[in-house]
């Protein structure tokens, strides 16, 4: 049971990222601009992230293993249509539709592992599952390096999709044996005016940051950019009056006066933005700039991806006097490896270095604060908290492409008369680089006042524990 639920996060995971190295083949393929490259990238998560929460209530209205055999059919034939896609439009269309599949999957995995194992064999699932959500999505890096440069039956870029078909299949047929039925239990509604509402507000502010850079930013961007971050306010009291008339909303906001969670989304969102943002761009400067391989360009990200995966699961075994302070430590890493990756941009020792670095960061940074995020959050509002944090991992990295993505492009286009494309990229990576290390140093504030609520609240617990003990 275990193998097939951890095999399609596995595959969910490796999609948000395995496309990044086949850009460029993509892009000759298809003849396919920057903005378009983005979309294919960004689509599969923006869909992804705003209906994670929504996929879990499906879950709950209509049964776990049913919305999980749904979820597997849909990405499995999604992945085919992404594989033969004739032209960038039906690409991007299905990335979108692909993301939603995977939304509808990968929240029933959670549940299922938390309603079966119980006691060691539980700890023991949730360690499996925290080790594939650290590696995942870098390990789809290095898959689709290999993919790419292995060009499967003459098929280039589109092996990268196509893998999926079989493991979807295998899923498809041994869900039904080995997850148990269960009954759905009606306790959740789907709350459409706010789902409505909140994917309206990301589309209009990604899209046109996607886009604008190559038409050259005319008035319509800016005013969907406007409009967005007005729904964006407005989603605020429409949940509120939905929660106040007895109803089910998207998130309950009242989660937000847990002592650590505001700050846990803040810091939660520096580093994914800054995570996203960096994979994109490295990924085309390895590729566009210098002229490596996609098999080089995946084979790069090992390092980052073991550092990663090592840190964001040993982090417990640190002592527990320093949890607090992981999180704003792995931002000042990764800040510290983006500087380094601004300063090697031909490559060489330092990138090495600043890659290790940011692995270490990213796991130490990311694992410690989606579990202190969560403190003193009252059960009964545990899921609407899961999904807050679940969603800004996502939209983090979708506004991560958007933002650095747009920036990247913009600068490497600008080449002035007598440069050439290497050093354009180049400049391109250093000035990004900074940018990264900039946000990165803005979440260290985050993680710090993040650390400052942790200690308020173990204080109060160990005032409440003298109280007790006097009361007794």
């Amino acid at each position: 049971m275990l193998a097939v639920l951890l095999l399609g996060q596995f595959m969910g995971l490796v999609d948000v990222l395995v496309v990044n190295v086949a850009m460029p083949a993509i892009g000759a393929d298809l003849q396919a601009g920057g903005a378009a490259l983005q979309l294919v990238v960004g689509g599969y998560t923006v869909a992804y992230a705003m209906l994670l929460i929504t996929g879990a209530r499906l879950g709950d209205l209509y049964g776990r293993r049913r919305m999980y055999l749904l979820g597997v059919i849909g990405f499995t034939l999604t992945s085919l249509i992404c594989g033969f896609a004739p032209n960038t439009e039906v690409l991007v269309t299905f990335r979108f539709i692909q993301g939603a599949a995977a939304a509808v999957m990968v929240p029933q995995i959670m549940s299922v592992i938390q309603i079966n194992f119980a006691g060691p064999a539980r700890a023991k699932a949730l360690s499996a599952y925290a080790v594939v959500l650290s590696t995942g999505a870098l390990v789809g890096l290095i898959v689709g390096g290999v993919l790419v440069s292995a060009d499967l039956f003459g098929y280039s870029w589109r092996p990268v999709f196509l893998v999926n078909v079989p493991i979807g299949l295998f899923l498809a047929i041994l869900v039904p044996r080995v997850l148990p039925a269960d009954q759905p239990r009606h306790q959740r509604r789907l709350d459409f005016a706010g789902l409505a509402i909140a994917t309206a507000a990301v589309c209009l502010i990604v899209l046109p940051l996607v886009l604008g850079h190559e038409v050259d930013w005319p008035a319509w961007t800016f005013v969907c950019i406007a409009a967005g971050l007005v729904l964006a306010a407005l989603f605020v009291p429409v949940e509120r009056r939905i929660a106040a008339r007895g109803g089910d909303p998207l998130v309950n906001l009242d989660v937000l006066h847990a002592p650590a969670m505001s700050a846990g989304i803040l810091t939660l969102a520096a580093m994914q933005i800054t995570y996203g943002g960096f994979l994109f761009v490295f990924t085309l400067h390895q590729q566009a700039g210098l002229g490596h391989s996609a098999l080089r360009t995946g084979l790069t990200y090992i390092p980052m991806s073991a550092a990663f995966g090592l840190a964001g699961f040993y982090w417990r075994k640190l002592p527990t006097a320093i949890h607090h302070l992981l999180a704003p430590t792995g931002l000042a890493l990764c800040a510290l490896a983006y500087l380094g990756i601004a300063g090697s941009t031909g490559g060489g020792p330092l990138t090495w270095v600043s890659l290790v670095l940011a692995g270490v960061g990213t796991g130490l940074s990311a694992s410690p604060v989606l579990t202190q995020a969560l403190v003193r959050v009252p059960l009964a509002q545990a899921a609407d908290a899961s999904g807050l944090l679940t969603t800004t991992v996502q939209l983090g990295q979708v506004v991560g492409v958007a933002v650095f993505g747009t920036v990247f492009l913009t600068l490497a286009g600008s080449v002035t008369p007598g440069e050439s494309t290497v050093h354009a990229y180049e400049s391109a990576l250093t000035t990004t680089g900074y940018w990264l290390a900039a946000l990165a140093v803005v979440g260290v504030g985050a993680g710090l006042a993040l650390a400052r609520a942790l200690v308020r609240v173990h204080r109060a617990a160990a005032g409440e524990g003298v109280v007790a003990a006097a009361n007794a």
